[in-house]
C-alpha cells in the first residue's frame, strides 16, 4: 500500500494505491496520429484506489479521485520522444537525439534573438520540486525573463488581493476544517459541489445553521445547497459580484454591524473604504447586480450576525474563479477582503476570509518561481535582497538573473509576434510543461496560431494533449503515481506525493530532463534529480521569505502522524530544541506587513469589458462539471468519466429557448467577438434567463475558450474567462469556423 494524494485538484484528497492484478490496458483512441503510437502503451503497473481518512477529505474522493488510477494505463500514453519531420509529422526518435535538437534550437534561437525568445510556460500540477527546478532553469540556464504558467489563470487575482491587504498569499490561512464551526460561510464563484465535492462536509455545519451564502449567476449544485433553509443564493447579473459586496459593506457600516475595535486596532484604510461603498445603497445596487436590496441587507446581517463582534460561532468569506476571472478580479477579491475586516474575521480562530485554489498545485507553483515576477520563498524577482539569496543557493551572480517577464496572457499574445512600434518581437521558443494551453488559455484560437507560428515549441507531457499534437517536440513524462515529490495544497499544507508504480521504460521525469539539457547547454549550475535532494535546495532557497519551507523535508513530511505541515515553516536551530510546528492560521498576532496592520483599499464597480450590446445580447459564462478537470486532457482518457459528460453542452433557460426556436439537444451557434462556436442545448432554470453556460473541457467545435475574452485584470494579469457578451441562435446549417488544419485532428 502506497499512501499519497489525488492528482487533480488543490483539495489533494488523501488516497491508498493498492496493486492490483493484471490489468488490461485501455484500448488507444482511434484519433491519435500513428506516430504517437509507435512505442507500446504505457502502465507496467496497476493500482486500485482506496479513499484514506485526512483532515480535508475524511476519506471521500470524488469521481475523479476514485477512477485516477485509469490514467496509469491510458492507450496513448507517451513512452518515447518524438520529433517532428520533413513531412510534418511526429516521429518517434532517441533521447539523445530529442535533447540534442532541443538544445540546438534553443542555442540558436537566443543567439539570433536574445535570450527572452526562449520562453517558459508552466502548469499548476507540477510538484514543488519540478515547478522550482523549471524555474531555476529558466533563468539559470535559459537566463530568459519570459517564464509564467497556468496558474495566472487560477489564482492571479486573489494572489493580488491578499498580497495588498495581508502581505501574503496563502489561498487558506487556515484549515479547511475549521469552516465547520462556522456559523455563516459566504461562497462567491466556487461550485465546490462539482469541483471539490468532498469539501462538502466542512460546509454542513454553515447549512444546518441556516448560513450557507452562494454567489452565482447559476443555481450550481453547490448553490441548491441553500434551498430548505439552508442559506441564500444570490443570482447576481454575470460580472456584477463587485457591485454585491460593495452593497454587503454599504449595509454593514449603515447599520453599526462592523467591528468598530478590530478596525481600529487591526487596519488601516477603513475611512476611505467606508466613504467609497456610501454609494452603494441596497437599491442602486439592486438596478445593476439583479438582487432584490431586502436580500442584500438580509445577507448583510447574516454574517454580521455569525461574526465574533455579532456574538456569533464565527463567519468565513471565500472566493473562487468564478469572480476572480475578470478584468476586476482583483478589485472583487479586495471588497471581500474589505467586507471580512470590517466584520473582524482574518486572523481569528474560527473566523475569516480565503481563496479557493483550483489546480493540484497551484499554491506550491506560484510560490517557487514559475510566476513572471517571483523566485522561490514567494520573493519578488526585482527585490535585490531576494536576487541575492537566491542567486547564492544556485551559485550564480545576482546580476545575471532576469527580470520580471511577460504574465501568461501578455506572453501568449506575443508568441511568434514580429517586433512593433511599441513592443520587441515575441518568443521564438517555447517549453510547455503541464499545461494544454489549445483548450485552456482565453481566445485560444488565437492562442493555436501563435503556437504554430513558433519556430519551435516542445511539450513534456504524458499524453498527446492538443498542444502536444502541435509540437516540434515531445518528451514523455513521468505522472503522479510514478514518482516522489511534494504539493501545497489549497490550505497551505505541504504534502508528499510517493511512487507507487514503476514508470514505463522510456519515460523520464522533469527533473532528469531539465538536468540532461542544461548539461547540453553547458550550464555549470548543478541541477539534481533526486525529488528529495532538489526539495532541501527549495527549501534553503526559499528560507527567510514569505513562503517559508526552510523547515520542512520529504523525511520530515514522512515522519508527521498527520502528514503533511502547513508553510511557513521556518528552520531552527537544532540547540533550540523542537523544530517549528508549521502554522496553520496565520495572521493571529499580526499580519506580515510593516506595521503589522491589514490594509482596506476602496474599489469600485466597473463592469466586464465585453458587455452585452446589440449584435451580442446574450452573457456568456464558462465554468466546470462533476466528471471532468481543466482542459480534459486527463479525463476524457477515461471511460467512466467521458461516458458520463461526452461533450460539450449549452445551458439555456427555457424561456430564452423558447425566445430563440431552440430546443433541447438542439445545435446552437455562440457568436463572440473572437469567433463562433456549435454544441448542444441544454434546457435547464438552473441559468438566468439573460444567460448561457458552457463548460470548458472540450477541444475542437465545441470548445469554449476559442470564443472567450483575453483581456486581462490590470493588476492581477488573470484573464476574464467567465463572462462575455455573445449571441446564440439555432445553428441549423451554419457551422463553426474551422480550426487551422494542422489541429483538426485533435479530439
Amino acid at each position: 500500500m502506497t499512501a499519497t494524494h489525488c492528482p487533480y485538484c488543490a483539495l489533494q484528497c488523501a488516497m491508498s494505491l493498492h496493486p492490483a492484478p493484471d490489468p488490461a490496458p485501455d484500448p488507444a483512441p482511434d484519433a491519435v496520429p500513428d506516430a504517437v503510437l509507435a512505442a507500446p502503451p504505457g502502465g507496467s503497473a496497476s493500482v486500485v484506489v482506496q479513499g484514506r481518512d485526512f483532515p480535508t477529505n475524511k476519506g471521500g474522493l470524488c469521481q475523479k479521485g476514485w477512477t485516477s488510477a485509469s490514467l496509469l494505463g491510458v492507450g496513448d500514453r507517451l513512452t518515447t520522444p518524438l520529433v517532428r519531420g520533413a513531412d510534418g509529422e511526429l516521429h518517434a526518435a532517441s533521447w539523445d537525439d530529442a535533447l540534442d535538437l532541443v538544445a540546438e534550437r534553443a542555442t540558436a534561437i537566443a543567439a539570433a534573438h536574445g535570450r527572452d525568445s526562449v520562453a517558459v510556460f508552466g502548469g499548476g500540477g507540477l510538484t514543488n520540486e519540478k515547478a522550482y527546478a523549471l524555474g531555476k532553469f529558466a533563468r539559470t540556464v535559459l537566463r530568459t525573463a519570459n517564464i509564467d504558467y497556468n496558474g495566472r489563470f487560477c489564482m492571479a487575482s486573489a494572489a493580488a488581493g491578499a498580497n495588498r491587504a495581508f502581505g501574503l498569499d496563502r489561498g487558506l490561512p487556515f484549515p479547511l476544517a475549521d469552516l465547520g464551526g462556522a456559523q455563516a460561510v459566504l461562497l462567491l464563484g466556487s461550485n465546490l459541489a462539482e469541483t471539490m465535492p468532498p469539501s462538502l462536509q466542512h460546509l454542513t455545519g454553515a447549512r444546518g445553521r441556516g448560513g450557507l451564502v452562494v454567489v452565482d449567476p447559476r443555481r450550481s449544485a453547490t448553490a441548491a445547497l441553500t434551498a430548505d433553509g439552508a442559506g441564500v443564493h444570490l443570482q447576481p447579473v454575470p460580472g456584477t459580484d463587485l457591485a454585491v459586496l460593495l452593497a454587503l459593506l454599504h449595509v454593514v457600516w449603515a447599520e453599526g454591524l462592523g467591528d468598530a475595535d478590530y478596525l481600529a486596532a487591526r487596519t488601516t484604510g477603513a475611512d476611505a473604504v467606508r466613504r467609497s461603498v456610501a454609494p452603494w445603497w441596497p437599491e442602486r445596487a439592486e438596478q445593476v447586480c439583479g438582487i432584490d436590496a431586502e436580500q442584500l441587507r438580509r445577507v448583510a446581517r447574516l454574517l454580521a450576525a455569525a461574526s465574533p463582534a455579532g456574538g456569533g460561532s464565527g463567519a468565513y468569506i471565500l472566493t473562487g474563479r468564478g469572480v476572480e476571472q475578470s478584468t476586476q478580479g482583483t478589485a472583487t477579491v479586495t471588497a471581500a477582503i474589505n467586507l471580512a475586516l470590517a466584520l473582524g474575521l482574518p486572523g481569528r480562530v474560527g473566523s475569516g476570509y480565503g481563496a479557493v485554489t483550483g489546480q493540484g498545485n497551484g499554491q506550491g507553483g506560484r510560490e517557487h518561481g514559475q510566476k513572471a515576477d517571483q523566485l522561490p520563498g514567494y520573493r519578488k524577482i526585482d527585490d535585490p535582497a531576494a536576487r541575492e539569496h537566491v542567486a547564492r543557493v544556485w551559485g550564480v551572480d545576482p546580476a545575471s538573473l532576469p527580470g520580471p517577464g511577460l504574465p501568461a496572457v501578455e506572453l501568449l499574445r506575443r508568441l511568434g509576434a514580429p517586433a512593433g512600434p511599441d513592443a520587441p518581437a515575441g518568443p521564438k521558443m517555447l517549453f510547455v510543461h503541464g499545461s494544454n494551453l489549445v483548450v485552456s488559455a482565453p481566445n485560444s484560437t488565437m492562442v493555436t496560431a501563435n503556437l504554430q507560428a513558433l519556430d519551435f515549441l516542445v511539450v513534456c507531457d504524458f499524453v498527446p494533449s492538443e498542444t502536444a499534437r502541435l509540437a516540434d517536440v515531445v518528451l514523455p513524462v513521468t505522472q503522479w503515481a510514478e514518482e516522489e515529490g511534494t504539493m501545497t495544497s489549497l490550505e497551505g499544507r505541504v504534502l508528499r506525493r510517493r511512487q507507487a508504480v514503476a514508470a514505463p521504460p522510456g519515460v523520464r521525469s522533469e527533473l532528469a530532463i531539465l538536468a540532461d539539457l542544461a548539461a547540453r547547454l553547458r550550464s555549470p549550475v548543478h541541477f539534481g534529480t533526486d525529488p528529495a535532494e532538489v526539495f532541501d535546495e527549495l527549501a534553503r532557497a526559499s528560507a527567510g521569505g514569505p513562503a517559508d519551507y526552510s523547515g520542512l523535508s520529504h523525511a520530515r513530511l514522512d515522519a508527521e502522524p498527520i502528514p503533511g505541515l502547513f508553510w511557513p515553516c521556518p528552520a531552527v536551530p537544532a540547540e533550540t530544541g523542537a523544530p517549528h510546528p508549521g502554522t496553520p492560521r496565520t495572521f493571529l498576532d499580526t499580519f506580515p506587513t510593516a506595521d503589522g496592520r491589514a490594509r482596506m483599499i476602496a474599489v469600485d464597480h466597473v463592469g466586464p469589458s465585453d458587455d452585452l450590446r446589440p449584435d451580442a445580447p446574450l452573457y456568456l459564462i464558462t465554468g466546470r462539471v462533476l466528471q471532468h478537470y481543466q482542459s480534459g486532457a486527463q479525463t476524457r482518457r477515461v471511460e467512466e468519466l467521458a461516458a458520463a459528460q461526452p461533450g460539450p453542452f449549452v445551458e439555456i433557460h427555457p424561456v430564452l429557448a423558447l425566445t430563440l426556436g431552440i430546443e433541447d439537444d438542439a445545435p446552437v451557434r455562440l457568436a463572440t467577438a473572437r469567433g463562433a462556436i456549435v454544441a448542444p442545448a441544454r434546457l435547464t432554470t438552473s441559468v438566468r434567463q439573460d444567460t448561457v453556460f458552457m463548460p470548458f473541457h472540450w477541444s475542437g467545435a465545441g470548445s469554449v475558450n476559442r470564443i472567450t475574452t483575453d483581456a486581462t485584470d490590470p493588476i492581477s494579469g488573470m484573464p476574464e474567462f467567465k463572462v462575455c457578451a455573445v449571441d446564440v441562435s439555432l445553428a441549423g446549417t451554419v457551422l463553426a469556423p474551422a480550426l487551422p488544419t494542422s489541429v483538426e485532428v485533435l479530439r
